[in-house]
């Protein structure tokens, strides 16, 4: 899997310079400008955007509510950019199996079209379990295919798309997975081609 991930940093250091401008960019701004109405945000939340990119959500997060704001991502590139956006924040090369953060130290994480990327998405689920705190929330937003499209791709997925896609999930096997660490269901919601799936850790 750890070729996946190199694939995915090499991709996105390249994209990183234009990606805001970029039609990818544009798309992934639409899927903030969903999310955001979903957020219960409070001012001075800690907020983890995990796969941040150019730390765009995180900028439009703050311009709302203002948070305490965290990012990692895998691209040091895309860092480079979320940093240099977000003065203040807080960020780190890391992909999602290994958080830099403390136990119990985050209110809310965020995953916006990337958990279809994650090598490992169990590891990502206990890390998940391990920077939350008790009652607090994981909003994660990936494509949503209807299941006899999603077992015909996804045995293609890593030969269709070159930036590290590994394979699509269900919102039930999303939901699944991290209830094993702890976690429940609060919302699914479709829009289009996007699933939005909201859990809470216990």
């Amino acid at each position: 899997m750890a070729d996946y991930s190199e694939r995915s940093r090499i991709s996105y250091n390249k994209k990183a310079e234009g990606y805001d401008s970029s039609r990818e960019g544009q798309f992934t701004r639409r899927v903030h400008q969903l999310l955001l109405p979903m957020l219960n945000l409070q001012t001075g939340q800690s907020i983890l955007d995990v796969a941040c990119g150019t730390g765009s959500l995180l900028a439009v997060m703050n311009a709302h509510t203002q948070v305490k704001g965290h990012g990692i991502d895998i691209s040091e590139r895309m860092i480079e950019k979320a940093a240099a956006m977000n003065p203040g924040m807080e960020f780190h090369v890391s992909g999602c199996e290994a958080i830099p953060f403390p136990n119990v130290s985050m209110d809310i994480i965020t995953v916006c079209a990337a958990y279809h990327h994650f090598s490992n998405v169990e590891a990502f689920a206990a890390e998940a379990a391990r920077v939350l705190k008790p009652n607090g929330f994981i909003y994660i937003v990936d494509m949503y295919l209807p299941a006899i499209i999603r077992v015909l791709v996804n045995p293609f997925v890593p030969k269709l798309f070159r930036d590290g896609d590994i394979r699509f999930y269900s919102p039930r096997e999303i939901i699944s997975l991290f209830a094993r660490y702890g976690f429940v269901e609060v919302s699914i919601k479709t829009i289009g081609t996007l699933q939005f799936v909201v859990l809470r850790k216990e």
